[in-house]
C-alpha cells in the first residue's frame, strides 16, 4: 500500500498537483512535518490510539477549511475512519481510493460500519478492479456515491533489471536452488488467507516436489510455516524476509514464475512488478488480476478457490518449454506496459477534475 500511496503522490505531484500528505502511523514518536513538493508531509504515530492520532492531526489541519479541492482517504480503517469527519470539517468532497484488501477485510469485519460509513461518504470512491467497483456499488445501491475504477501501475522508468541485479540474481539461484527445478516464487505477505498454502498444497497434489522449488520471500504467516515444518523436508524451498522492492529486482531473473494464488486480491504491486521484467505469473483470476489477465497474455491463470484448477496451471508452468516461457515472459512485459504510472496519475487528474 505504501508503495502505491508513493507512487500515485509523486506522479500528481508532477502533474503540477498540490498535495498535503497526513500519514498515521502505528508507531510512537513524536508528530513531524516537512514540506514537500509544494505540500506537506505530516506524520503523526498512533501509539496504539488511533482516535489520539486523527485528533492530533486535526491539530495542523485546523484552520484550512476551503482550502482542498478534495480529501483523499487511502487506505484501511485508521484512515477510513476520520476521513468524513475532516472532509466536513474542511469543507471539502470526500475521494476514497479502495485497494483491495481494504475492502475485502473490511467488509466482512466487525468494523464495517468504519469501512460502509467512509464509503458512503465519500463523493467518489474508485477501485483498483472492475469486479470491485460493481460490489462496491451494489452495496451502497443507487443513493451511493459515484463509483469509478483505476487500476494499478508501475513507473517502468524506474524498474528495470540491471546486469548487477541478473549477476546476484544467477548467484542467489546456484547457491540456493536444486539443479534442474523450476523456480516458483510468492512475494509479500506469505499468509494463508493469500494462497501461500494453497499453492504449496498444489505441489504435493500435482505430484511436482521434484521438479519445483519455492522462493518465498516475505513475512512469513506462522499457518505457512507449521505446513512447512510438517511437510519434513520433502519440498524444496526457501525463504527470504520481506525485501525491499528494488532488492527484488536482484531476485527476480532467478525466478521462473511469480505464483498470486490469492483467493480474493486487488491488483498487487508485484504482479506489474514481475510482468514488466519478464517474468510470466501463475494468477488467481481474481479482482485486478483478472482484469490484468483480460489485457493480454500474462502466463498461466486459474480461477480463484480452485485448488484443481491451481495444480493444473502449476504443472503447465513446470511442463512448459524454456523457450515458450521466455516468449511467455515477453507478452506478459507487454501486458504490464498498458498499466503504468503516469497512465493512472492522469486517470486520477481527470477524476478530481470532475468534482
Amino acid at each position: 500500500m505504501a508503495t502505491s500511496s508513493d507512487r500515485i503522490t509523486s506522479r500528481l505531484r508532477g502533474l503540477g498537483v498540490g498535495i498535503d500528505l497526513v500519514h498515521l502511523t502505528n508507531g510512537v514518536g513524536e508528530v513531524h512535518a516537512r514540506q514537500v513538493g509544494g505540500g506537506e508531509e505530516l506524520v503523526v504515530p498512533s501509539g496504539g490510539d488511533a482516535a489520539d492520532a486523527a485528533r492530533t492531526a486535526w491539530n495542523r489541519l485546523a484552520g484550512r477549511h476551503g482550502r482542498y479541492r478534495a480529501v483523499v482517504c487511502f487506505g484501511g480503517p485508521q484512515a477510513m475512519a476520520p476521513a468524513p469527519v475532516w472532509a466536513a470539517w474542511l469543507g471539502a468532497p470526500l475521494v476514497t481510493l479502495l485497494r483491495g484488501n481494504d475492502f475485502e477485510t473490511g467488509v466482512f469485519s466487525p468494523r464495517r460500519s468504519v469501512l460502509v460509513d467512509g464509503l458512503r461518504s465519500s463523493r467518489v470512491v474508485s477501485t483498483v478492479s472492475r469486479d470491485m467497483a460493481q460490489r462496491v456499488g451494489l452495496l451502497l445501491g443507487d443513493a451511493g456515491p459515484t463509483v469509478v475504477t483505476v487500476t494499478n501501475g508501475i513507473d517502468t522508468h524506474l524498474w528495470t533489471v540491471t546486469d548487477s541485479d541478473r549477476r546476484r540474481a544467477a548467484a542467489w539461484r546456484a547457491a540456493t536452488v536444486p539443479a534442474g527445478r523450476r523456480v516458483v516464487g510468492l512475494v509479500g505477505q506469505l499468509k494463508a488467507k493469500k494462497g501461500a498454502v494453497d499453492l504449496l498444497e498444489a505441489v504435493r497434489r500435482s505430484g511436482s516436489a521434484d521438479r519445483v522449488h519455492i522462493a518465498l520471500i516475505g513475512d512469513l504467516d506462522p499457518g505457512v510455516g507449521e505446513w512447512l515444518a510438517a511437510d519434513g523436508g520433502r519440498l524444496s524451498w526457501s525463504h527470504e524476509p520481506f525485501l525491499d522492492r528494488f532488492e527484488l529486482l536482484a531476485r527476480l531473473p532467478a525466478i521462473d514464475v511469480i505464483a498470486l494464488p490469492s483467493r480474493h486480491d486487488g491488483l498487487p504491486n508485484v504482479a506489474l512488478e514481475a510482468a514488466t521484467v519478464g517474468v510470466p505469473l501463475l494468477a488467481a483470476q481474481t479482482g485486478g488480476l483478472a482484469d490484468l489477465a483480460a489485457a493480454g497474455p500474462i502466463g498461466f491463470t486459474f480461477d480463484a478457490g480452485d485448488a484443481d484448477g491451481l495444480a493444473e496451471a502449476l504443472v503447465a508452468a513446470l511442463s512448459c518449454p524454456a523457450a515458450d516461457l521466455r516468449d511467455l515472459g515477453a507478452k506478459a512485459a507487454r501486458t504490464a506496459s498498458g498499466f503504468d504510472a503516469q497512465r493512472e496519475a492522469e486517470a486520477y487528474l481527470a477524476l478530481f477534475a470532475e468534482l
